[in-house]
């Protein structure tokens, strides 16, 4: 089995975490570095990390999250957001590519034409949806490249964004799209993996 295959098999979503164990600052600056490389449309990167360890900050998320205990044990809690507003960054993102000769200015104003002109001619539903679909892109990996360091984690969608985006003082363009706890799982609470369908339930060649 690749190591890839055992990082992914053996990704499980933590319900309990063991108390006091701290996240070493270099394991998430490894994290970070690597998520970089996470797919997104157009690669704008709409995805977007707090990285909550203050136990009182995480005090005002537990009542946020509607009192899930496994915060109260994690240790560090992440907020994924995603930007409605990422497709403003694209003349940024691509002059780099203008410098170096990737793209021409032709080829460079034709991109953030139409990249500017599918964003905002679809409209605010669009770009929302684009928000957590490129979030949840990246948020994937990130629970991928935690557990190839050691650590585990727990996606969770039982929030309420209004005051969790109060609490953490977000902007307006960013849209809260999962929690990740993350710790060292308690392993008295680890459970026999739930039903998956088979291939045949999920998959159509058409």
């Amino acid at each position: 089995m690749s190591q890839f295959m055992e990082v992914v098999k053996s990704r499980r979503s933590a319900n309990k975490f063991l108390e006091g164990i701290q996240i070493p600052r270099e394991d998430f600056e490894s994290i970070f570095k690597d998520l970089s490389l996470a797919p997104s449309a157009f690669n704008l990167q709409h995805a977007n990390y707090y990285v909550v360890e203050d136990r009182a900050k995480m005090d005002e998320v537990f009542e946020d999250a509607f009192k899930q205990y496994k915060i109260k044990t994690a240790s560090a809690v992440i907020i994924v957001t995603g930007d409605k507003l990422a497709y403003q960054s694209a003349d940024k993102i691509y002059e780099g590519s203008r410098m170096l000769g990737i793209l021409d200015q032709v080829e460079y104003n034709m991109m953030i034409e139409m990249i500017n002109n599918l964003y905002e001619s679809w409209g605010d539903t669009f770009r929302h949806d684009e928000a957590i679909r490129n979030a949840s892109l990246s948020a994937m990996l990130f629970m991928l490249l935690a557990k190839e360091k050691g650590w585990d984690t727990c996606p969770m969608i039982y929030f309420d964004k209004d005051k969790i985006s109060k609490t953490l003082n977000l902007p307006e363009n960013e849209v809260p799209s999962l929690m990740i706890t993350i710790g060292k799982m308690d392993q008295k609470s680890d459970r026999i993996r739930g039903y998956r369908k088979p291939m045949a339930e999920f998959v159509r060649f058409v």
